[in-house]
């Protein structure tokens, strides 16, 4: 598509919403996060090959001395939704990082430590599970990275939800195993009775049936 087809409708910090004229007389509409030069639908596929993600999700194992693993997520507050969802640790990419060959990495090292308070050592594993997954391209471009990190303590590290900002609310964390993990795959809901976010369901996905042991 070219950028001459896209008309901005709406344009705020951290959301934006373009209509697409794809062919005369006939428009779709998308939210993005992404200024228009950096919309996926105006780039050459070739583009797509190192397509920076707009955020990372993170799928936190804790592997502590003569304990099972168990997966990281907490209660995050989703104002859409209303609710507060059983969520993996997760942010935005920031846009002074857009250039730099480890952004994915260093966004999801920051968000681990401002959203459980724990910082990553050299004993740790961080790796990219896949650098960019549609969130739900129906209706907007956003992706994330899918990040694994393995914490390796001899004890539990103490978990703190005080780095939130902005309009960042948590209720507390979840440490799950793997049978709880198949339980919350099963049941596709949280143990209120309440949906999670798809990003959720890939990090029980990972922890469950790759092995993370």
């Amino acid at each position: 598509m070219k950028k001459e087809q896209i008309k901005t409708l709406y344009d705020s910090r951290y959301i934006r919403l373009y209509d697409f004229q794809y062919k005369e007389d006939a428009h779709y509409l998308c939210a993005s996060r992404r200024e228009i030069d950096r919309l996926p639908a105006a780039m050459p596929t070739e583009a797509y090959k190192t397509l920076l993600p707009d955020a990372v999700s993170c799928v936190v194992v804790l592997h502590i001395k003569g304990q099972e693993p168990k997966l990281l997520l907490n209660w995050e507050y989703r104002y859409p939704a209303g609710q507060y969802l059983l969520s993996v640790p997760a942010g935005l990419i920031d846009k002074e990082d857009y250039d730099k060959d480890t952004a994915v990495i260093d966004t999801a090292v920051r968000e681990l430590e401002e959203e459980t308070g724990i910082r990553v050592t050299p004993e740790d594993e961080v790796k990219i599970i896949n650098p960019f997954v549609f969130s739900t391209p129906g209706m907007t471009d956003e992706g994330n990275a899918l990040v694994y990190i393995g914490i390796h303590r001899e004890e539990m590290p103490p978990l703190s939800q005080s780095g939130a900002v902005g309009s960042e609310k948590f209720g507390g964390f979840r440490l799950v195993s793997k049978k709880e993990a198949a339980r919350y795959l099963k049941e596709g809901r949280d143990e209120h009775g309440i949906y999670y976010p798809l990003y959720t369901w890939a990090a029980l996905m990972y922890f469950h049936f790759v092995g993370v042991d």
